[in-house]
């Protein structure tokens, strides 16, 4: 019996140093800059997938014989979707490790693309919106936290040097660049054929995605725990990030901010595609719902280029971020006061640059305060809340629509994202190692967060 326990711990020690041979091997042989172009690779591909529809998506919805408030009903059980699945996929990337949970978003969104085209031929009930939507949501959150949370491992292991802010900003320029050409495109393609056409060549490019991710996304400076019992493995993940997340203060903060700034942002994005052609006089032309979303996509663009110049204006993240929220409420605000097709599309341009330049900042606030092994699952909580928010305010901001009117809608938006300042405060007022932009902070992935206190 001692024999074969010897020889069974002889194994496991050769299987052990066999893997970190490999790792190594694969550490030795890839660099900072191979990472960032997979990142941006990846991104770009996700992006121009998902956005072939995002231009005219609302308006999918109403042409299946959904009312307003139906519309943006379907669109909260996309974000309900999120909220459930956020952190059980968190903890997928967290011990399958982060490709395969980006290899099972690209799956899912393709499955769940095709049964939303089927949803549209037959009118269907809206139950069945539903549950689509929610799948939809499943989809995009195994890439959430994965990819993120993949970059910065990767980054940390290969011996990247610059800031978080520039690798984010990468991330964000690529997205804005698939979703500008994705938009119009979608726009375009479904006015002249139908609106069916974008949500097919979706699942194509899905596909695409998939191969991509199969053959560049390794896992890189992350260790999987796959062996594990997921049960206890969720269990105890949620410990961790509640312990890591929420029993951080400033990490705490800032998360809670989330549900008021996305929250928000998800529905001034949606309901900007049938107040535009209120706006403009005419309810069919989807090149203009279209315009609006690659407005959005070209302004992400500037706000990735800029971020890195802007964060040399301010001392601390948080009070940066502070400023883009006030900002943004003032934009959003006036989207809906000043009634004019040429004037919102102006005001939504400078919008969506706050609201891209904010979002690295908020990556890299929060990476500079979490392990590595919490990593994805902390990030997912984030995004859960993110999520939230837009379960609740998406049917909410619908329902005063239909009310009242788009216009008031917008005004109630912006009242709603300043509940995020006093959050911001409460962050600043701990004096996070992150908060400081001209310290570095880069996560260091085997060290616990800088503070775990309440």
């Amino acid at each position: 019996m001692t024999v074969v326990k010897e020889k069974v711990r002889a194994g496991q020690v050769a299987r052990y140093l066999s893997f970190r041979g490999s790792t190594m091997k694969v550490l030795m042989k890839t660099t900072p800059a191979q990472i960032l172009r997979t990142y941006v690779t990846l991104i770009l591909l996700s992006t121009f997938a998902a956005s072939f529809i995002w231009g005219i998506n609302t308006l999918f919805l109403l042409d299946a014989g959904l009312s307003i408030t139906e519309a943006f009903a379907a669109n909260a059980f996309f974000t309900i979707g999120q909220v459930l699945f956020e952190v059980p996929t968190g903890v997928v990337a967290d011990t399958v490790g982060r490709r395969a949970s980006y290899l099972l978003g690209s799956v899912t969104l393709f499955a769940s693309t095709i049964f939303y085209l089927v949803l549209w031929q037959q009118h269907a009930a809206f139950w069945l919106w539903a549950i689509s939507s929610a799948l939809l949501g499943l989809g995009f959150t195994f890439f959430s936290g994965a990819v993120e949370a993949w970059l910065v491992d990767a980054l940390q292991a290969t011996g990247y040097k610059q800031s978080l802010e520039s690798a984010f900003a990468k991330g964000q320029i690529a997205t804005g660049i698939a979703m500008l050409t994705g938009t119009v495109t979608g726009g375009v393609i479904a006015q002249y054929t139908n609106l069916g056409v974008p949500y097919i060549l979706r699942a194509v490019v899905l596909a695409v995605t998939f191969a991509a991710a199969f053959v560049l996304m390794k896992d890189v400076g992350f260790t999987p725990r796959r062996r594990v019992s997921i049960i206890k493995e969720v269990k105890s993940t949620l410990k961790s990030s509640f312990d890591h997340g929420f029993r951080n203060p400033p990490v705490r903060w800032l998360m809670l901010t989330s549900p008021f700034t996305a929250g928000v942002g998800i529905y001034a994005f949606y309901a900007m595609q049938p107040y535009l052609l209120d706006l403009y006089g005419r309810s069919d032309s989807y090149a203009i719902a279209g315009l609006a979303a690659a407005i959005v996509a070209g302004a992400q663009i500037a706000g990735g280029l800029l971020v890195v110049r802007i964060r040399k204006l301010f001392t601390y993240r948080t009070t940066l971020l502070a400023t883009t929220i006030g900002l943004s409420a003032a934009s959003i605000a006036a989207i809906g006061l000043v009634q004019n097709f040429w004037v919102v599309l102006f005001v939504l341009v400078v919008w969506a640059m706050l609201f891209a330049a904010a979002q690295p900042v908020h990556q890299a606030y929060l990476n500079g305060l979490i392990a590595s092994k919490e990593r994805a699952t902390v990030l997912s909580s984030d995004n859960l809340l993110g999520s939230s928010g837009g379960a609740v305010f998406q049917p909410l901001l619908g329902k005063s629509a239909e009310a009242w009117g788009y216009p008031a809608s917008y005004v109630l938006s912006a009242g709603i994202s300043l509940i995020a300042l006093p959050f911001i405060l409460l962050a600043k007022r701990q004096k996070a190692p992150s908060d400081r932009i001209d310290k570095a902070t880069e996560p260091r992935p085997e060290e616990p967060p800088a503070s775990a206190s309440n």
